[in-house]
């Protein structure tokens, strides 16, 4: 198998055992027995257990910013809920994989922490661009930083649950995004963004506009 593959053959294989038990029941030997390689190919592609668990939540976050990366959609509603989609597509059909890149980053080890806010932060960054906000903006970045986590929580219920379709799941988190961005523009008027009456009107009721009715 080219090196390549092998590789991303053993990263596939290690995230499925570390989201089944914690890093540390999981040992270099299990590892290996369950890739059928020997111990010492893995340390001459990783270097250790704690590389090899660093480079698989890499992967998982890697793979996940690719699934909800716009590739060049326009700036617009649009570009979230297609984004939104994705990642609940990710989910879906990664779970443990998913559970296991959130939870590593509850203080397992700095790097892995970094990883996990990395991702974080780049997710926050597609929300600003797909907004037309051309540069960093506090209220902004804190509305979307804190929907980012409303994402997750809400991930984690479907995953054990699964009683609530994905499109339901997404018509509610866009709600709450477009109603905690609409709170930023009053908060700061001089960022220049306006969400569009239409949606506006399609998740807030007058009152909360501050219009007559």
């Amino acid at each position: 198998m080219p090196l390549d593959e092998r590789r991303a053959q053993l990263l596939e294989l290690g995230m499925a055992l570390f989201a089944e038990r914690p890093y540390e029941e999981v040992a270099v030997d299990d590892i290996a027995n369950a890739a059928g390689v020997s111990k010492g190919l893995l340390y001459h592609y990783f270097g250790g257990k704690r590389d090899f668990y660093l480079a698989c939540v890499r992967q998982t976050a890697d793979t996940l910013l690719a699934a909800v990366d716009p590739r060049g959609e326009p700036p617009g509603p649009q570009r979230i809920v297609k984004a939104l989609r994705a990642y609940f597509d990710f989910v879906g059909e990664r779970p443990r994989a998913y559970l296991a890149l959130l939870s590593g980053g509850m203080g397992v080890d700095e790097s892995v922490v970094g990883v996990v806010n990395t991702t974080r932060d780049a997710i926050v960054g597609q929300i600003l661009d797909a907004i037309g906000l051309e540069e960093p903006r506090p209220v902004f970045r804190l509305a979307a930083r804190t929907w980012v986590g409303a994402v997750e929580t809400s991930c984690q219920d479907w995953i054990a649950h699964r009683d609530v379709d994905r499109e339901t799941l997404v018509d509610l988190l866009v709600t709450c995004l477009v109603v905690s961005l609409h709170k930023a523009t009053q908060l700061d008027p001089e960022s220049g963004v306006i969400i569009p009456d239409a949606i506006l009107s399609a998740v807030l009721p007058r009152a909360a506009r501050g219009q007559s009715s």
